[in-house]
């Protein structure tokens, strides 16, 4: 396994993490950060595996979920499906301003066509409450599900990160839909409602949409095409 971390990565540690598999990088994080580990999620269309990979190795990590206040009512129901099934330990974090409090100060950011709306919004549902959960729970080690074949920016990130004064750890960051799909048969994981209904990826629902024969990626379906990331990953 390799070595603690010093507050560098290495290119040759860099290579030794990348050699681990989703349940060795899990244990290790587990041993690395213990309390101080924490792992992210958003409750969307794959976010059963990497919450059973993590929980069946700690079943006590805390899990962060950032409530939008505009989820499908769908989402909502997985939550308590998930949470109920694998007993977690959920820190449920949102932003300081209201859902109705935002729109009457900033409107109704996401029906625009600009880009700084749509980032300004998920600066104040999203990335802010995220920030402030990593703060208040002090997380050294962030476990998240980010997959390579996602977005290109995720085609660039390491197995293992450093940002800040944190660790960001992707176990199953070269997993395929394959994978994904083979590891939830195997293990009898529920299914995000939505899933059935076309979507491949969900988050708000003014920003998500079910896939069609003219996507050419499911990030397409998201942020009306206009991104691929909401920023908490970058």
């Amino acid at each position: 396994m390799p070595a603690t971390l010093d507050g560098s990565l290495s290119d040759s540690m860099e290579s030794r993490f990348s050699g681990l598999t989703a349940n060795q990088l899990v244990k290790w994080s587990v041993e690395e950060f213990g309390d101080e580990l924490a792992v992210s999620t958003s409750f969307g269309i794959q976010s059963a595996v990497t919450l059973h990979l993590v929980t069946k190795i700690y079943p006590e990590v805390r899990i962060v979920w950032v409530d939008t206040g505009y989820l499908h009512q769908e989402t909502y129901a997985y939550v308590r499906t998930l949470t109920k099934r694998l007993n977690l330990n959920l820190h449920i974090y949102e932003s300081p301003l209201s859902p109705r409090e935002m729109e009457r100060i900033h409107g109704r950011l996401w029906e625009s066509d600009q880009l700084e709306d749509l980032d300004l919004y998920d600066r104040i549902r999203k990335v802010e409450p995220m920030q402030r959960a990593l703060n208040e729970l002090n997380v050294r080690g962030w476990l998240s599900g980010l997959r390579a074949e996602q977005t290109e920016f995720r085609k660039s990130l390491p197995p293992i990160k450093r940002q800040g004064n944190r660790y960001r750890i992707y176990p199953i960051l070269h997993w395929t839909s394959k994978d994904i799909y083979e590891y939830m048969q195997e293990h009898s994981l529920p299914q995000h409602p939505l899933f059935e209904q076309g979507y491949t990826t969900v988050g708000d629902v003014h920003s998500s949409r079910p896939m069609t024969a003219q996507d050419s990626s499911e990030r397409d379906t998201r942020f009306h095409g206009l991104k691929q990331e909401c920023g908490l990953h970058l």
